[in-house]
């Protein structure tokens, strides 16, 4: 397997949240996820991953099974191990530009998430996706 580049840079969107894969090994993916303001995501889980998000913009706060708050501002990041229960906010007053990090254990099960209701979801995203929103022509965030 050969090296990848990739940039920060993803379309801007007209709601709800993007995530755009970046790169990825057998072991390892990188990602950028963009949320508008207010969205959130469903408290889950990621069996046999671990997890990295560093808040490249905007502000995120990231909530544990116990609703228990963590706010972090643009440079700040948060490690989540596998099996750890959490979901996050865009809380800033700007779309959310989230990095993410995921290493895959290697007795990964085929599960890549599990949400508290037991829903679970075996593929991964490993194309462009826009959720609830739509990509805007021509219009893009990117890490200046």
């Amino acid at each position: 397997m050969e090296a990848s580049t990739f940039k920060l840079k993803t379309p801007q969107i007209t709601g709800g949240r993007s995530h755009i894969p970046l790169a990825s090994t057998e072991h390892m993916s990188v990602g950028l996820n963009y949320y508008i303001p207010g969205r959130k995501n469903k408290l889950h889980t990621h069996p046999g991953e671990d997890h990295i998000f560093v808040v490249m913009d905007g502000r995120a706060t990231f909530y544990n099974k116990e609703h228990q708050p963590i706010v972090l501002n643009k440079g700040e990041g948060i490690m989540l191990p596998e099996n750890h229960y959490y979901y996050f906010q865009s809380t800033g007053d700007k779309p959310l530009a989230l990095f993410r990090v995921s290493a895959k254990k290697d007795n990964k099960p085929k599960v890549v998430r599990v949400d508290a209701e037991g829903n679970k979801r075996t593929e991964e995203e490993n194309e462009f996706v826009v959720v609830d929103g739509a990509a805007i022509e021509g219009k893009f965030w990117e890490l200046t």
